[in-house]
């Protein structure tokens, strides 16, 4: 009888047992994965449910947020600016610390980088509190600011999701002089504001009326009938943080029954809700 021949194994069969493999990664630990295109809605989800976790387990129930230019420095030509978006910023904590049951509400919140944003991360450290930095990544790169609280320091990719974490807790926004930026960040509060998309109502505060002034002419909207004159009133001007602390201390007044809003409730134009 002839003798069967020997059969070799297939060389990529050899190899699929090999010990020398590295381990299969899961899909969440695949860095090259997690970079693709194809992972992009994982990302989004990432910069929402890694605030909300970090906003849940600090207790943040709402936000005093400050916008402004991250050119504006102590002493320079808008010095003024940081020292008294810092003074506003401190003052504005210590009337939240010392409220009764609402330490962790109206907890001043900035974009995290220089400028205006650190003048406001610093004042809320002056007075010993608490305060927020949403941070960008820019090719220009952008640091975080020291002045903001550990663990309350985030970085985004997606200017969107940063916009959305701004919007969400915010019960009242102080937007000081800035530029692109700035404009960007406020048109789109005063957008969801004009349009009925936001659940509570946001104090919206333009500091330093002069510039504003210079920079939109507002009547001129509503004189070619771009907005209603009634808009008009989505926002106040102020010029001194006295000014700005009253108002807020107002419109923001701590309630027994404050609830944090809805998180984008499917609200329908006909009224019905989803």
């Amino acid at each position: 009888m002839k003798k069967p021949e020997h059969t070799e194994i297939p060389k990529r069969a050899a190899s699929a047992t090999s010990s020398d493999d590295p381990a299969p990664t899961v899909a969440y630990r695949n860095l090259a994965f997690m970079d693709s295109d194809d992972a992009r809605p994982l990302r989004i989800l990432a910069e929402y449910l890694s605030p909300l976790h970090a906003f849940e387990q600090q207790g943040v129930r709402d936000t005093i947020v400050f916008f402004g230019s991250a050119r504006i420095v102590p002493g320079g030509p808008f010095g003024r600016y940081y020292d008294e978006a810092r003074e506003l910023a401190r003052r504005l904590t210590e009337w939240s610390m010392s409220t009764e049951g609402h330490e962790h509400d109206r907890i001043v919140c900035s974009g995290g980088g220089p400028g205006i944003m650190e003048a406001a991360n610093r004042g809320a450290r002056d007075a010993g509190g608490r305060s927020i930095g949403l941070n960008i990544g820019l090719p220009q790169e952008q640091r975080p600011n020291p002045y903001i609280t550990p663990g309350l320091s985030f970085e985004f990719h997606y200017f969107f999701m940063r916009k959305l974490w701004f919007a969400h807790l915010a019960r009242a926004l102080v937007v000081f002089p800035g530029g692109f930026g700035t404009l960007d960040e406020m048109t789109e509060i005063l957008t969801l504001q004009q349009t009925g998309k936001l659940d509570q109502r946001i104090l919206i505060l333009l500091y330093g009326a002069a510039y504003w002034k210079e920079i939109i002419n507002f009547d001129a909207l509503v004189k070619h009938g771009m907005i209603g004159a009634d808009d008009l009133s989505l926002f106040k001007f102020v010029d001194d943080p006295t000014s700005a602390l009253s108002l807020i201390k107002a419109g923001c007044a701590p309630s027994a029954t404050d609830a944090r809003p809805a998180f984008a409730s499917s609200k329908h134009p006909c009224g019905d809700d989803g």
